[in-house]
This record gives C-alpha cells, structure tokens and sequence, in this order.
C-alpha cells in the first residue's frame, strides 16, 4: 500500500490509479481502476464500519476477464427496451458500454467504493449518469428500485453460499419473465447457483465463449444465461 508523510503526523494512504481505454465493439471506453489490487481507500471507516472482509476491499476496483466479456457481450446484445441491472458492477465496464447504448441500465454494488468509481467513469465518458443502488445481497428489496427484464454479472462467485445468496437476490428484483446472464470464472459454484435458478423456474443455457480484451486466448470461463418465461 502506498502511503503519504505530512511532517509529524501518521503516514495516510493514497490511492493509485490507472486509466485505460478499451475498444469495446463500436465504442472506446475510459475508466479509472485502482493500479493493483493492494489498493484501497476506507478513510471513512465506511466499508468497514458495513462489515466488509478487509481483503476484498481492493476487488470491486480493478476489472476482471469475465468483467472484459460481459463488457463485449453488451456491446452487441439485444437489450430491445428491457430495464437491465448489473449485479456486482465494480468499476462498472459493462454498464459503461450498456450506457453508450442508450439503455436503461442500473448499478448495484456492495461497495461504497463503487458508486463514486462508477460516477467518475461516467464522467470521463460524457455520458449520462447511471443509477446506483448500493446494497448487501442478503438486504431487503428497495422499493424505489423497481424490477427488471434483464439481469448481469461477472465472476461474483467466489466464496461458499454466494450461489444461494445470488439467485434469492436475483429473485428480489427479477420480473416474473425474466432473463440472467453470468459470465462465469470458473471458481466452481456455476453449477450449485445453476441448481439455485432452476429451481425458481429458470432454463439454463450456455453461450459461445467470447476471447477478453487483454488476452488474445479464449476466455476460459462460461457464459451462462438463464431465462424464465
């Protein structure tokens, strides 16, 4: 972690960013992540004060591979005049390539972090703002948010109970005809949150694999959507 001296007083972090473009179908898009994962800013006490594991205070900053897919995979996908929601949005690429479409898209995220890093990359990209609807997944529904046609996320499942606490979350804000897109990273709960939406009347298909932006090899997670109709 990179830290300030003020003269006698303890030494503060600071935070280090790294700003990028990436060619995303017809679009270039700009974002700011954080330089590395050893990044973080909680000088509020916010994040932790919301019971957040210390060493998942950097994730929500950086962009992942299966975040690079879903970005392309929105690029070109047909959103027609769905209401769409990414769920896990972090630096918030396939909201900002989904925004460049015009779409009606929303933003959740457990992090606080998430929410002003979305706002600044909106800016840099002189687009509209994108709500955002900072929450925990095991939170109630927030009424004012309203359901939708269309729900995405990239490689949120990482931990034992995340694939039950994922598809209940879906469930909240989900219309009862409804289609989920999840690009998998292959952490090995795909298959238990497979169980989890079919189980809420969802059929499970898989789409072609889509090669990531800063690798020249094909994306070796999984591209699942689900649909209920």
């Amino acid at each position: 972690m990179n830290i300030k001296r003020t003269g006698t007083e303890h030494p503060e972090p600071v935070v280090r960013y790294r700003f990028h473009t990436r060619e995303i179908g017809e679009f270039d898009i700009h974002y700011r992540a954080l330089r590395d994962r050893n990044q973080y800013d909680d000088d509020s006490g916010e994040t932790e004060a919301l019971g957040i594991p210390p060493a998942s205070w950097p994730l929500y900053g950086v962009v992942w591979q299966a975040g690079e897919v879903l970005a392309k995979l929105m690029s070109h996908y047909d959103i027609d005049s769905r209401r769409i929601l990414e769920v896990g949005c972090g630096v918030g690429l396939a909201s900002l390539v989904l925004n460049k479409r015009h779409a009606d898209i929303t933003a959740t995220d457990i992090h606080p972090g998430a929410c002003r890093n979305l706002q600044y990359n909106t800016e840099l990209n002189q687009d509209p703002d994108i709500p955002f609807l900072r929450c925990a997944w095991k939170d109630p529904r927030d009424e004012k948010t309203g359901l939708f046609d269309l729900i995405i996320a990239s490689d949120v499942l990482f931990e034992p109970g995340q694939a039950i606490a994922l598809a209940k979350f879906i469930e909240l804000y989900a219309k009862p005809r409804c289609e989920v897109l999840l690009t998998d990273a292959g952490r090995g709960y795909g298959n238990h949150f497979t169980r989890e939406m079919k189980a809420r009347g969802y059929e499970q298909t898989r789409l072609e694999t889509i090669a990531p932006i800063t690798n020249p090899e094909k994306y070796k997670g999984r591209i699942q959507r689900y649909r209920r109709s």
